[in-house]
């Protein structure tokens, strides 16, 4: 398999020689990429530099054009041969991670921690998908949101407790449009939308509630249908209870048509065509959204709606300590996933970046305009024979997405091969004599 380039000069320690860099306009320079920046219609070979503090997390796009002057930086990253896109945005994640045991995804041990599962798929910006609500969202914050590294935003459910279980999940008292819409207001920065999931009765309530919610705070809702008994109909969902701009989640997900629980299906399995609300509702600018999760995405669902030009508007994992290790993985394993079912490299770009930082109205992400957040995926798109799993079979691929680097706010956090080095991370004291690994005595 042929090797990539991608080598770093590293042209000082920053904390250890901040003279060096006085004459320096760029923190770092990106050479020779591939750059792909779906916002702003550029697909090219290109340089990208930033500029901001050095082991700050204030970076920020400074340039994006041809043989910007490596001499103008702290930091040179070769990049050829590979491609450089805006960080990767995956508003579908469980990340309330705690000690609870009783709360599954609610500081408990179904969720995970931010940090260790996303810079290493090039993820800088996550949305965690209702594992907190109203009662608990300030827990989260404290415990999560600012101590991570990774951007971290909330749906909030619309479940008080958030998502502890069926106990709480099939209360209507939980339910309380104002009191979440009054959570959202108070941490605007933080909170993104409304999230409803895992309500089993037949009953539109739990929905009216999270639409009123989302009114009262002016922010989106996702829903996730699958839970439902019988099914509730998506056509009404979609066409007379969906605003523009509200995300139907695990979107290729569903049931065979004559299943009489759980979610409907939007792929007619008789015809293997998109039932036209679907289309319809899309056109509209209904959100349909991956999910991938454990059990969430079928083939028999996405490869004919990818076929007939169906795309989702935006790829996520749905990551918890029940997909990780299963067919999911991580999210370069559903973008390639997506690509072998057909979908073309630029458009998984567009459905990983800008077009989620549109869905959460967060408009200065997902993109390498100058003066927006320094958040950079390094991505090396190998050839070769892969495959990728969904719970109903397999599919196979000539292409795998790989992160090779993560830049957030203007730090490398990430990197696969040990070819640039994080100079923002630590360095731990060695004991006195002990060499460096992989350098022998001098």
């Amino acid at each position: 398999m042929r090797i990539l380039s991608f080598t770093a000069l590293l042209l000082l320690c920053v904390v250890g020689n901040p003279a060096w860099s006085q004459n320096k306009k760029y923190s770092i320079v990106i050479k020779g990429g591939h750059v792909i920046d779906p916002k702003n219609n550029i697909d090219a070979v290109m340089d990208v530099a930033v500029e901001g503090t050095p082991g700050g997390d204030d970076g920020r796009i400074a340039l994006v054009a041809k043989n910007i002057d490596p001499a103008l930086a702290v930091q040179v990253v070769d990049a050829k041969g590979l491609y450089v896109t805006p960080g990767i945005i995956d508003i579908h994640v469980h990340f309330f991670w705690g000690t609870d045991l009783k709360g599954t995804y609610r500081n408990g041990p179904n969720s995970l921690p931010a940090d260790g599962f996303t810079f290493r798929s090039g993820v800088t910006t996550v949305v965690d998908a209702g594992s907190s609500g109203w009662k608990t969202f300030e827990t989260f914050k404290k415990q999560t949101i600012d101590i991570s590294k990774t951007r971290v935003l909330a749906m909030l459910n619309i479940v008080g407790e958030g998502m502890a279980g069926g106990k709480f999940e099939n209360n209507l008292d939980e339910m309380d449009a104002k009191a979440t819409a009054e959570m959202a207001k108070k941490y605007p920065n933080d909170i993104v939308g409304v999230k409803l999931a895992h309500f089993v009765g037949h009953d539109w309530t739990p929905t009216d509630r999270a639409l009123e919610a989302g009114r009262l705070a002016n922010i989106p809702i996702m829903v996730d249908f699958g839970s439902a008994n019988p099914i509730l109909p998506l056509e009404e969902l979609y066409l007379k209870k969906f605003r523009k701009g509200d995300i139907y989640t695990h979107c290729f997900g569903g049931n065979s048509n004559n299943s009489g629980r759980g979610r409907e299906s939007i792929v007619d399995v008789s015809t293997n065509k998109v039932k036209p609300y679907a289309i319809e509702a899309q056109k509209r600018g209904v959100i349909f959204d991956v999910g991938f999760g454990g059990a969430s995405f079928l083939l028999a669902q996405g490869v004919p709606a990818i076929k007939q030009g169906f795309y989702p508007n935006s790829i996520s994992t749905d990551l918890h300590t029940g997909s990780m290790n299963t067919a999911m993985k991580d999210m370069n394993n559903i973008m390639s996933m997506f690509m072998a079912m057909g979908m073309d490299f630029k458009s998984v770009i567009k459905a990983s970046t800008w077009n989620p930082a549109q869905e959460i109205h967060r408009e200065e992400l997902g993109n390498l305009s100058v003066g927006s957040p320094a958040d950079i995926a390094i991505l090396n798109l190998r050839d070769g024979n892969f495959g990728f799993y969904a719970r109903d079979g397999k599919i196979t691929g000539k292409k795998r997405i790989e992160t090779e680097a993560t830049i957030r706010g203007g730090n490398i956090v990430y990197t696969l091969n040990a070819r640039v080095e994080p100079v923002n991370l630590p360095r731990p004291e060695r004991p006195a004599g002990q060499a460096q690994q992989g350098q022998g005595p001098r």
